[in-house]
């Protein structure tokens, strides 16, 4: 099965941090990554920039809508992801419970399904 792992935040939390003290965070996630690839269980995973460089699209009645971030109903963003195959759901929380960024945001599991289910 694959679990994706998103990493939520605080919209304002990477302000909040010198440059240095992100780029330490940084690498302590590229080492989870480094040691999920080892494990044979990582399949993709990428930081994402902060919403405000984000767009978000709806087609309605045929037109295109586009609302440029920062989104202002935001409260947290999702910072990156893990896409992760797993045997069991528990294994994939387990996975999370070691994530670094466990420690200073959220780490939401999710289960990749059809939207139908």
């Amino acid at each position: 099965m694959s679990y994706m792992l998103l990493i939520v935040e605080p919209t304002d939390q990477r302000n909040e941090r010198s440059q240095d003290a992100g780029r330490a965070l940084y690498e302590r996630m590229l080492r989870f990554g480094e040691n999920l690839k080892s494990r044979g269980i990582l399949v993709a995973s990428e930081s994402l920039a902060s919403q405000t460089k984000g767009v978000r699209v709806q087609m309605r009645e045929g037109r295109r809508k586009l609302v440029d971030g920062p989104f202002a109903e935001a409260k947290e963003m999702v910072g990156g992801f893990y896409l992760l195959a797993c045997a069991t759901r528990e294994e994939a929380v387990a996975i999370a419970a070691e994530c670094p960024a466990a420690e200073w945001c959220t780490v939401e599991v999710r289960e990749v399904a059809p939207c139908f289910e």
